[in-house]
């Protein structure tokens, strides 16, 4: 049975993206370990957590339904959590504005931080393949799928010669010039119409490459931020007290102050009809708020 720590660190703003719950290659119990481990104020959910694209309802493990479940526990807990929509869950996009509670989701979303206004959305915006050939995207992401089943044999193999784990598609971005530029080329557009629009920050998902850079522009220097994805990297963004920082996951998560969490772990033997029961639960707790908002 999977053990999460007794302890929560703090953290004013988390970004998680690029997760593709419904797919092989989610790493959804790491995602759900890190999870447990903080205690967020504000969840921005930076696109493509559901892969609609690729979604099987054949396939949908326990550990994702769990991921959907700690949402929910946060909103019940107050955490004020942003769905921002990508392009593998971009049926949710007609459903921009929509908010029930501390819950909205939204296509993009700025933040007024002390540092200065931060501009975050998911960023297949840019992607020229988006825009000019969905079909050739989606055939590509039908075949990075078929290459994190490759790379997911590879590993037990490697794991079993004590070799440890490898990334055929990381390796693929870090070496072919053609993936380099690519990534170059994205994070450059994001930072050169961040800076247009007078934002200090910009922060996206997409191309699963996590990233804190600063940027030089025409009109100035922009940061630019990516959350990482949890397929490969298992990485997420984490910003407190002015200070904006990459997290990456381990076996072992750091701990803060210290809570007690030991409810949760019955979570873990439960079926998803028992988890999804759960969650309609927590949201039916949610409405009230919303009505009392609406006569207010």
């Amino acid at each position: 049975m999977n053990t999460y720590p007794k302890t929560k660190r703090k953290v004013e703003i988390v970004v998680i993206s690029d997760v593709h719950l419904g797919t092989y290659g989610c790493r959804a119990k790491e995602l759900v370990a890190y999870m447990k481990s903080i205690q967020p104020e504000t969840v921005i959910l930076n696109g493509d957590i559901i892969d609609v694209w690729q979604f099987d309802k054949k396939y949908f493990p326990k550990s994702h339904m769990q991921v959907i479940h700690q949402i929910t526990k946060w909103l019940k807990k107050g955490v004020t959590v942003y769905y921002l929509t990508g392009n593998h869950d971009e049926m949710l996009r007609r459903f921009a504005g929509f908010r029930l509670s501390n819950f909205m989701i939204e296509n993009k979303l700025v933040l007024n931080l002390p540092e200065g206004k931060t501009w975050i959305f998911h960023g297949d915006v840019f992607d020229i393949t988006m825009q000019h050939a969905r079909w050739l995207a989606r055939l590509g992401s039908v075949g990075y799928n078929w290459l994190i089943h490759l790379n997911t044999f590879c590993n037990f193999i490697s794991e079993q010669t004590g070799r440890g784990r490898i990334s055929l598609s990381k390796k693929i971005k870090n070496n072919v010039k053609q993936a380099v530029s690519y990534i170059n080329s994205f994070e450059n557009t994001c930072a050169a119409l961040a800076a247009k629009n007078h934002y200090r920050y910009v922060v996206c998902g997409h191309i699963h490459h996590p990233e804190i850079k600063t940027i030089a522009t025409d009109k100035g220097p922009v940061i630019y931020l990516n959350s990482g994805d949890w397929i490969e990297n298992l990485s997420a963004l984490e910003y407190h007290e002015g200070i904006w920082k990459i997290y990456r996951h381990t076996e072992q998560p750091p701990a803060g102050d210290e809570v007690q969490e030991q409810e949760e772990d019955k979570f873990i033997l439960l079926k998803n009809e028992e988890i999804f029961r759960h969650m309609l639960s927590d949201f039916r707790e949610l409405t009230p708020f919303v009505k009392q908002s609406k006569n207010n």
